[in-house]
């Protein structure tokens, strides 16, 4: 089954939520002892959460600051994957940047949003060029609506027939 389809599954039922969570888990187990999921999905974004558990925790008690950031990029390359298709395109992290501006002493999700006409102009790029970056926005916000960071990931997003592996 391809991950579109699981997608459009766990969009409407909570089995399909938590099947594509399990899922992601196993294809990503560097997310899995944090606890970081997948908590809704709506046509054109994603929100993603990251407990406050104690491995989570810093020196100071708060969500540990990578942790806030791999939250950000999780959510930000699941829509890119879900919006242009993992069949088509190669994404690989350029760069990540991370402005914090309140301390994370709760739950903490990330949400980010790509729409059509944005998803239609990275296609267009990647038509000409046959690689492009993507800078995405992401706000950060702990279960009493605090902002707590903004993440900002650029993506390069690449056709897979530009892909090489061997020097």
């Amino acid at each position: 089954m391809n991950f579109t389809k699981i997608v459009e599954k766990a969009k409407n039922s909570s089995f399909g939520m938590w099947k594509l969570n399990f899922g992601l888990q196993r294809f990503i187990p560097f997310n899995r002892p944090h606890g970081i999921k997948i908590v809704e999905i709506k046509e054109d974004s994603f929100t993603t959460k990251i407990p406050k558990w104690k491995i989570n925790h810093n020196h100071i008690k708060g969500i540990h600051a990578c942790g806030l950031a791999t939250c950000a990029e999780f959510c930000t390359g699941l829509v890119l994957l879900y919006k242009l298709g993992m069949k088509d395109y190669r994404l690989i992290m350029e760069s990540l940047e991370i402005k914090f501006h309140y301390q994370a002493k709760s739950d903490v999700t990330a949400y980010f949003e790509l729409t059509q006409e944005q998803v239609e102009e990275t296609k267009t790029a990647l038509e000409k060029e046959g690689v492009t970056y993507k800078k995405c926005e992401v706000k950060l916000h702990d279960s009493e609506k605090n902002h707590v960071a903004t993440c900002y990931t650029n993506w390069q997003i690449k056709d897979w027939k530009r892909v090489r592996t061997k020097i």
